[in-house]
């Protein structure tokens, strides 16, 4: 009979949706903190996220209560409106922000975010062309996808968007080379995930800022991954892996709805002052149910003590890891890391896979990356290292 079931999810989605994906081989029908549950009847030990997305964990009790309770009241009204629950998100949101972000402009998706951003940058210097860099990646809208210099997304997204230059990641005069005054702003991903989970030295960070201010460019650092809580911070910016730079403008999606789809562009009173009415516009950005999971997930995030929790985690798993001869190096901050193979890491995914452990590959192939939710113990990560050790050995 749970056969028949997940045979009969496999076909129907296969018969009516629009094959995008290459899926795994689990249907998920219910999830509990780090674990999701199929309908099969098993369990797997999710290092995943969905795409980072679980970040307080599944059906977090403090979230699940906040949209039920929201969805009891209001689903959704726009923008023409106020709304109590959009200004208790909007001002929880910056409570949280480092210094100077003040304002925020809620969206539905990272990409969504990415694309206001630069559309900012552009008016608030009335200059066109935006600097991205190698192995980013800011999302599949037009705009976004001729930002992104990975692989071949920018290839699918032809014919792109004008106005986008490339520079190194981690190489500062590749992009003083570019950075003249037709710049409107440089963005990046501080912790490139899909490249690999690559990261630069703390001074690049330095620089760039120094750059943009030297040269009246809106600097955005696109946290759609390593934001909300993360990295062990709540966000990459200001923090000391990044020598404390914070930028002009702060992108968000993934974790900051603990899976409902939500974005935000946190900015400056600088760049919010060249922001006019109808300017920016979204029909579902910032909409109740959004947002009622925007003000829980940020609070569960401080009462569960999770920000603390990643860092104590990542510590222990960091030792754990060094154990395994054949992990090369470990990438990346937080919970947002790259175990680095040899060889390729698809072999090691799919294994980790049969032993009911969810896992994620990247364009790199012989790194696998773990962005597993924020509440993850140590008894998980053992349970990790132990599985991946008999793998490595086997």
């Amino acid at each position: 009979m749970i056969e028949t079931l997940f045979a009969d999810t496999v076909a129907t989605e296969e018969k009516f949706q629009l094959a995008t994906y290459k899926k795994m081989p689990v249907a998920a029908e219910r999830g509990e903190g780090v674990w999701i549950y199929t309908s099969d009847g098993e369990r797997y030990l999710d290092l995943y996220g969905g795409h980072a997305v679980a970040g307080t964990g599944h059906c977090h009790p403090h979230v699940v209560k906040a949209i039920r309770e929201q969805a009891g009241e209001l689903l959704f009204y726009s923008n023409l409106v106020y709304s109590n629950a959009r200004a208790r998100a909007a001002e929880k949101l910056i409570s949280v922000a480092p210094a100077p972000m003040s304002k925020t402009f809620f969206c539905n998706s990272g990409t969504e975010a990415n694309e206001n951003a630069m559309r900012m940058a552009r008016m608030a210097t009335g200059r066109e062309n935006v600097i991205t860099f190698t192995g980013g990646f800011h999302g599949r809208t037009a705009d976004a996808i001729s930002a992104t210099f990975l692989g071949k997304y920018r290839e699918l997204g032809k014919p792109n968007v004008p106005g986008h230059l490339q520079a190194e990641f981690g190489d500062i005069d590749s992009v003083r080379a570019i950075a003249d005054e037709t710049v409107a702003a440089i963005m990046l991903e501080p912790i490139q995930s899909m490249a690999g989970v690559r990261m630069a030295e703390p001074a690049f960070y330095r620089a760039l800022r120094e750059l943009c201010d030297e040269r009246s460019i809106v600097l955005i650092y696109d946290e759609v991954q390593t934001g909300v809580g993360r990295t062990g911070e709540w966000f990459f910016a200001g923090s000391e892996a990044g020598d404390g730079v914070v930028p002009d403008v702060i992108t968000l999606a993934k974790a900051l709805g603990s899976g409902v789809p939500v974005g935000a562009c946190l900015v400056t009173d600088e760049i919010a002052s060249h922001i006019k009415e109808n300017d920016l516009g979204t029909t579902f950005g910032g909409g109740m149910l959004a947002m009622a999971a925007v003000t829980a997930t940020l609070e569960a995030i401080e009462n569960d003590r999770l920000l603390e929790n990643v860092r104590r985690v990542e510590g222990y798993w960091r030792e754990r890891l060094r154990e395994i001869e054949e992990v090369l190096a470990v990438h990346g901050r937080g919970f947002l890391l790259g175990l680095e193979f040899a060889e390729k890491a698809a072999v090691i995914h799919q294994r980790l896979l049969e032993q009911k452990i969810i896992t994620g590959t990247s364009s790199d192939a012989k790194v696998l990356r773990l962005l597993p939710p924020l509440c993850l113990s140590v008894d998980d990560a053992d349970r990790f290292v132990t599985e991946l050790t008999e793998i490595c050995t086997s």
